[in-house]
C-alpha cells in the first residue's frame, strides 16, 4: 500500500509539471494588487544608480538580492533535473531557494536524490525543506519534519498549506482539523526556524497571528493572482473525465487574497519574517513588495520554463529581475532593500478597498518618508 501511494504521489508530481509547462494555470479575474500599488518617482534620488546594494539577510544568512526561488517540484526524474537547474542558479547569484513537498521522498527513499541534488549543487545557498499540512493530520510530526530537513541540509523548514488545492483535488486530503498544534509541535522541537507556506490563495492576519503564537518563524503569504492551483487541477481532473472536481476547479479557479493585500495583512498583524510569493513577474514587482514589508520576495512559475530551457537561460532571467530592482530602487531614492520600507506607497483601487474594510489604513504607506 506504501507502496503504491508513493507511485501516486509521483504520478501526481509529474502531472502538476507538466500542466504548468503547457497550460494556463494563471488566475484570471484576480490579480495580485500590485497594479493598485505604486511607488513614488523622485526625479533627485540623489544617490547614484551604481550605489544601490540588494544584498539582504534572512534568517542570519546573507543573500546576493532578495530572492528566492520558490517551491516547484521534486520526487520524479524529471523533477531531479529541474532541482538541479534551479540549485545551480541559486548557487551562483548567491539566492535563497525552496523544494517542493519532500512527501515523495519520505514514503519512498529511492526519491530522495530528486531533493539531495539540490543541496549538491548549492552547497552554500539558503534552502528551504518542505511537509505539508495535510499530512501532519496524517501521522506527520517531528520525525518526518527532520528528515525533510537532513535531507537536503535545509536552513529552513516550510508547511505548506494547500487547503484550496487539496479540496479541488480528486485525491485530496483535506484533513485539517489540529493541524495548528502539530505545527507547535515541530516549532518547539526542530533546530531550523519554520515558516508557514500558502500556495496561491494567500494568508490572512487572523492565520499569521495564530501561526506566530505556536512559534512559527516565518510565514510565506503565497497569494492570489499567480498560479492556480485550482486551475492545476481542473485541468487533471478534465484528463480524467471528472465533470465533479473539474467544475470545483473553474468555480474556485481565482479564490484567495491577492498577494499584496495579504502581505500587509501579515506584516502588520504580526513580527514574523514574511516573503511574498504569488505573482511576482518584475523587479519592480519586488521593490513593492520590500516596501509593503516584506523581506523577501518569491518565486515559482517565471522560472520554471527558463529552467527546462537549462542554467544560462534561468541565470539571465533571475538577472534581469535583480536589475530591474536595482533600477526601481534608484528611482526612489533607496541605496540599501530596507530603505524600501520608508519610501511612500500609494495604494488605490480594490486593494485599498479591501484593507480598509478590514481595518488597515493604506493611506499610512502614502505619507512615508526616506529622507
Amino acid at each position: 500500500m506504501k507502496a503504491l501511494a508513493s507511485k501516486q504521489t509521483e504520478g501526481r508530481k509529474l502531472s502538476h509539471i507538466q500542466i504548468c509547462l503547457k497550460k494556463n494555470v494563471i488566475a484570471r479575474s484576480v490579480r495580485t494588487g500590485f497594479e493598485d500599488v505604486r511607488l513614488i518617482h523622485r526625479a533627485l534620488p540623489e544617490i547614484n544608480l551604481g550605489e544601490v546594494n540588494v544584498t539582504t539577510e534572512i534568517f542570519g544568512h546573507k543573500l546576493s538580492a532578495p530572492l528566492i526561488i520558490a517551491a516547484m517540484t521534486g520526487g520524479t526524474a524529471q523533477a531531479a533535473k529541474i532541482n538541479s537547474v534551479l540549485a545551480e542558479a541559486a548557487e551562483q547569484l548567491g539566492l535563497g531557494m525552496g523544494v517542493g513537498s519532500q512527501r515523495a521522498a519520505i514514503e519512498n527513499s529511492k526519491l530522495t536524490y530528486t531533493f539531495r541534488i539540490v543541496r549538491e549543487k548549492a552547497p552554500n545557498a539558503f534552502l528551504i525543506a518542505n511537509i505539508g499540512c495535510p499530512q501532519l493530520t496524517r501521522g506527520y510530526g517531528l520525525k518526518e519534519a527532520e528528515a525533510a530537513v537532513k535531507m537536503i541540509k535545509a536552513n529552513a523548514l516550510a508547511i505548506h498549506m494547500n487547503p484550496l488545492q487539496e479540496a479541488i483535488q480528486a485525491e485530496g486530503e483535506t484533513g485539517y482539523r489540529g493541524v495548528l498544534a502539530k505545527i507547535g509541535e515541530i516549532c518547539r522541537s526542530i533546530s531550523v526556524p519554520v515558516i508557514a507556506k500558502e500556495t496561491g490563495a494567500g494568508v490572512a492576519a487572523e492565520d499569521a497571528k495564530a501561526l506566530e503564537s505556536v512559534g512559527v518563524k516565518g510565514l510565506d503569504v503565497g497569494g492570489a493572482g499567480g498560479t492556480s492551483w485550482a486551475a492545476v487541477e481542473y485541468y487533471r481532473a478534465m484528463g480524467a473525465r471528472n465533470s465533479l472536481h473539474q467544475r470545483l476547479g473553474k468555480t474556485f479557479w481565482d479564490w484567495g487574497i491577492p498577494t499584496a493585500v495579504s502581505l500587509i495583512e501579515v506584516k502588520h498583524s504580526t513580527r514574523l519574517t514574511t516573503i511574498a510569493t504569488g505573482g511576482i513577474r518584475t523587479g519592480v514587482d519586488v521593490a513593492k513588495a520590500l516596501a509593503l514589508g516584506a523581506n523577501a520576495v518569491g518565486l515559482a512559475l517565471p522560472l520554471l520554463k527558463p529552467s527546462i530551457h537549462g542554467l544560462k537561460t534561468l541565470v539571465t532571467k533571475l538577472q534581469f529581475i535583480i536589475e530591474e530592482l536595482k533600477t526601481a530602487m534608484f528611482l526612489v531614492g533607496a541605496t540599501e532593500v530596507r530603505d524600501l520600507q520608508k519610501v511612500p506607497v500609494v495604494i488605490t483601487g480594490q486593494s485599498a478597498e479591501w484593507l480598509r474594510a478590514r481595518g488597515f489604513q493604506p493611506e499610512e504607506f502614502g505619507g512615508r518618508r526616506i529622507r
